[in-house]
Order: structure tokens, then sequence, then C-alpha cells
């Protein structure tokens, strides 16, 4: 990878990583109803998970190359009815406390949830086929790129996670507000990654 363009794939990374997607709105949701303690045990699941996802995102590109690119489409829709069903269930997810204590999240609830986040699958496939394989068919190169991206991603569910716990007390006095708020971005997540395919 030339180095006049490191400052465009960190730019990139930034920006797939700050923006509202499932991990950041979950890390996001969790803090506000677990606490702290809690949010930071599931983003340790968070962390390995994407990890896990970012490595195999390196096999993928290193042996299927550019023809993967022409099924990032149907990941696409898959992942956006994946995650139309996380914003129902963040809409309703007052009610479910209400109901019964629900399971508490934990560190498999965040490395599944990455399992299922078609927005990381998309974001580290793309960033290795556009950023690193044009430049380079050096494995480790693109073993170095992909070890890289879990300190993107997961650094910015901090932010989100941060936010959270430190709004929680706030937060907490406006639930359903809140709830209908992260599921309307969910949704608008979900729309955004189909309306670009």
């Amino acid at each position: 990878m030339p180095v006049t363009i490191i400052p465009s794939f960190l730019i990139y990374c930034y920006i797939t990583g700050v923006t509202p997607g499932p991990a950041n709105l979950c890390s996001l949701s969790t803090a506000l109803h677990y606490g702290k303690k809690t949010a930071l045990r599931q983003w340790r699941g968070l962390f390995w998970g994407y990890f896990i996802v970012s490595m195999c995102a390196v096999l993928i590109t290193r042996v299927i190359g550019t023809v993967f690119n022409q099924y990032v489409g149907y990941l696409s829709w898959i992942g956006a009815a994946y995650i139309l069903w996380l914003a129902w269930h963040t809409f309703h997810s007052s009610e479910y406390e209400e109901k019964e204590a629900t399971h508490t999240p934990d560190f498999f609830t965040g490395m599944c949830l990455q399992f299922t986040n078609v927005k990381i699958m998309v974001s580290c496939t793309s960033a290795l086929s556009c950023y690193v394989l044009p430049y380079t068919d050096s494995f480790w190169v693109l073993l170095g790129a992909g070890l890289f991206l879990p300190f993107t991603g997961p650094m910015a569910n901090l932010l989100w996670l941060y936010a959270g716990a430190s709004l929680q007390n706030i937060f907490r006095n406006y639930q359903k507000q809140v709830d209908t708020v992260m599921a309307v971005s969910l949704v608008l997540c979900a729309v955004t990654l189909v309306w670009t395919h």
C-alpha cells in the first residue's frame, strides 16, 4: 500500500467505525440499560468478534479476490434484514424489560453480534479489496491491514459505550424515546446499506 493512500484508508476506517451501526448502537444501548461494567464485558466480545471477522475477510479477499465483490449486494440485503430485526427489538426493549428480566449482555452476546454484523463484513472486505489488493499481492501486507482493522471499529464502540454510560441517568427518564431514536437509526442503517447497492 503506497504511503499516499494511508490517509484515505485511515479516514475510511474512522468513518465506517464511528458511524451508527449494530455494534455501536448495541454498545450505547447496553451501557444505557445495564451500565458500564456489563457493557465493557460485552465490548470484549465485540472486539474478538470483529477480530475474527477481519481475519476471515483477509482470507476471503486473498483467496477469492475481486470475485467476492459481486456477492456484497446479497450480503447487504441479508444484513439489512438483520438490522431491521435489531431495530424492532430495540424499539420494544423497554417492554421486554418490564415483562421479565432478559438475558444480560455478555462476552458471547457481543461476539455473536459481530458474526452477524454485515456492516463490518462489508467494511473489512471493502477496506482490504480497495486499499490493499490494488497495490500489492503480499499476504503479509494484507494480514497487517487486517490486524489493524479490529482497532478501528471496536474503538469506536467504546466511544458509544462511554457516551451511554455517562448519560445513563438522563436517558433512564426518557427510555422509550431513546429506544425509538436508536431503532430509527438502525432502520436508516438498513436503508443505506441496501440503497447504495
